[in-house]
């Protein structure tokens, strides 16, 4: 079974979520999305496990987000995708994927419901 989190070690609830992770004996491989980005067809899987459209994972208080006018209601699910892999730090973080299942670790205890 793939046991990945995407991580960004200077995000607290990223830190957080990945010892709760090893905690339970889980040892995720490693992902840091801000220097290995995302494909389009990788976040399109991630997106259909959570079960969340594009701007739902999307972190809409960063200054990029309304820089770009991400806020467009008529921008399609492709262009907020690539918006994500151009600009990764709009993804919101940690994304945890066990096999066929994921979640986003806010708080780092939604993690809980996977394992």
């Amino acid at each position: 079974m793939s046991q990945k989190i995407y991580h960004n070690p200077r995000c607290s609830k990223s830190r957080d979520t990945l010892k709760l992770l090893e905690a339970h004996g889980i040892k995720p491989e490693i992902i840091e999305y801000l220097k290995i980005p995302f494909t389009a067809a990788e976040l399109q899987e991630i997106l259909h496990k959570l079960g969340m459209k594009p701007r739902e994972l999307m972190r809409t208080k960063e200054p990029e987000y309304r820089e770009n006018i991400l806020d467009d209601e008529s921008l399609s699910d492709d262009e907020l995708i690539a918006a994500m892999i151009r600009m990764p730090k709009l993804i919101e973080r940690p994304i945890v994927v066990l096999g066929d299942k994921a979640v986003v670790g806010r708080p780092p205890e939604n993690v809980l419901k996977i394992i």
